[in-house]
């Protein structure tokens, strides 16, 4: 038993150092500077404002600081957090990291106990989390299509600085969101995920003891999953979806499960009604998820590259499973469904999260059942090692391009004249008109700029077309009286002026037309920030 248990602690620490390597890996802060990967820089351009707009700024009741003015549509519950713990005292990187090294951490932990507990097997549960940590896709393929296999390989794989295969976004087949870059980039999904799993593993202890879930832990699950339209929107719905197989296929649970959805409904309608529904008009019903042309030959040719050999692995671990075991299998398969039939964002590849989830719980059908062949005679064993291969070199090449990343370093408010100034100069609940997008040195100093790079707010379900209409109208206008009524129409205390010839994404300013018209209260080489009240109340 004690042998038994220090194999436990021991996977679990190398688990978690693994976690604190791989999150304070991907951000930090050196000498005041923002220091963030390459491939983590661009999610990482939204994440930041939401978190400092909670440290620095004055956000409540909360709105999308880089689309302000209507209720937030975004989970922001753990960038919160992290916004809490900075304000305290806690410095960005170790307040973010830590929390995240935690939430990914406890999704390991998650997965481990759920895999024991269903199937017994600490060999299986250890299975399942090396087999969530490197993916098994074919994405490898893509790797030797550019690399030949030579005796440099080896050298050629641990210096490797870009993913094999990062589709849809580089015409590949094999999707982006398998490696563990997504939980490096969307540090609040991990946390999502360990609950989800946490909820399975519940229900189903009590499948097998129904009295364990008593009324008071009946209520005090409802409300833990109502409080989720604000930490993970889409995941709050994965469990309703969770809940309502667990209602059909436990009747022993039937009133239970109904009291935790009434519950949990009860208390998510508010945030609900307070996010709202999305402006932006797409068609829910898009069924065939990245696959151009979604006739069953090309879902079978994408699933199959995507999720390798765990296609055929995990149906036949589901059938060599006991009937109650493969009822845990149900909510899974659904949000595989779910997500290949319906659209519930304007961007449809952010479905991926449905099909992450999937994953993790179809591999626990693919660790049971390499555990099943390995007891099967030595031949069997030698399989079961090439299909472990196999199931993981994928993972194994995609983890050196997060550990070999460069870096973007960005000067942090106290090092970016600008943003310092408006830290120290303007209120917290200000709102800023930007001239730019990414790291505005408003969005460092806490304060909500008018629109931020468009995609996060319009695959959040915000009207950014509009609204970069009003943009482009203020900063093109040569008409003072024009520039101040829509500074005003959208309560814009400050906007900011900058020479933005050189980039095609930001409106076409004249700064001489500005600087004629309007009187700075800030001013460097490349910036100028103007107050609307002290230029236009006049008008």
């Amino acid at each position: 038993m004690v042998r038994r248990n220090r194999l436990e602690t021991l996977v679990f620490t190398a688990f978690f150092c693994f976690s604190v390597i791989l999150m304070f890996k991907t951000f930090g802060v050196v000498g005041g500077d923002l220091k963030i990967a390459s491939k983590a820089w661009s999610d990482f351009a939204a994440t930041i404002p939401l978190i400092r707009s909670f440290s620095l700024g004055d956000n409540f009741p909360p709105e999308y600081p880089i689309f302000p003015g209507v209720p937030i549509r975004y989970h922001f519950v753990f960038f919160f957090l992290v916004g809490m713990l900075e304000k305290f005292g806690i410095r960005i990187d170790w307040a973010l990291n830590g929390l995240s090294t935690v939430a990914f951490f406890a999704l390991a932990v998650a997965i481990y106990f759920l895999a024991k507990e269903v199937f017994g097997k600490k060999s299986v549960a250890v299975l399942s989390v090396v087999l969530f940590a490197f993916n098994g896709s074919f994405s490898f393929l893509e790797f030797f299509k550019t690399h030949l296999i030579a005796i440099n390989t080896f050298g050629e794989i641990i210096s490797n600085t870009q993913f094999p295969s990062f589709g849809p976004y580089d015409g590949k087949i094999v999707s982006a969101f398998w490696n563990l870059n997504i939980y490096t980039n969307q540090r609040h999904l991990a946390l999502a995920y360990a609950a989800f799993l946490a909820l399975v593993l519940i229900i189903h202890r009590a499948s097998q003891n129904p009295k364990m879930l008593t009324r008071t832990k009946t209520i005090l699950l409802g409300l833990a999953i109502g409080i989720f339209p604000f930490i993970h929107t889409a995941v709050f719905g994965m469990m309703g979806l969770a809940l309502v197989i667990f209602f059909f296929i436990y009747p022993q649970l039937r009133l239970k499960i109904f009291t935790i959805g009434a519950v949990a409904i009860f208390l998510a309608f508010p945030q609900i009604s307070y996010i709202g529904a999305s402006p932006v008009n797409f068609s829910y019903f898009n069924p065939g998820y990245l696959v151009d042309k979604p006739t069953l030959e090309n879902l079978f040719v994408y699933w199959l590259s995507n999720l390798g050999l765990a296609a055929f692995l995990a149906p036949l671990g589901f059938l060599v499973a006991k009937r109650w075991q493969r009822k845990i299998f149900l909510p899974f398969l659904f949000l595989f469904v779910v997500g290949n039939l319906f659209q519930f964002t304007p961007d449809l590849p952010t479905n991926h999260k449905f099909f992450n989830l999937f994953i993790i719980g179809a591999n626990l059908f693919v660790a049971n059942y390499l555990v099943h062949l390995w007891k099967k005679g030595l031949v069997l064993k030698a399989t079961v090692l090439i299909l472990l291969f196999f199931l993981t070199f994928s993972g194994i090449i995609d983890i050196f391009p997060i550990f070999n990343d460069v870096y973007v370093q960005i000067p942090d408010y106290r090092n970016n004249p600008a943003a310092n100034f408006i830290f120290l100069k303007t209120p917290k609940d200000s709102v800023f008109l930007n001239s730019s997008f990414l790291y505005n040195p408003a969005s460092l100093a806490g304060r909500k700029i008018f629109m931020g790079w468009p995609y996060f707010a319009w695959s959040a379900g915000y009207d950014t077309d509009k609204s970069g209409k009003t943009m482009e109208k203020i900063y093109t206008s040569r008409e003072r009286g024009e520039i101040c009524k829509l500074l005003k129409e959208n309560d814009l205390d400050y906007f900011t002026v900058e020479d933005t010839s050189r980039n095609p994404d930001y409106p076409d300013i004249d700064v001489g037309f500005f600087e004629r018209e309007f009187k700075s209260i800030y001013k460097d080489k490349t910036l100028e920030i103007f107050n609307t009240s002290q230029n236009c109340d006049a008008i």
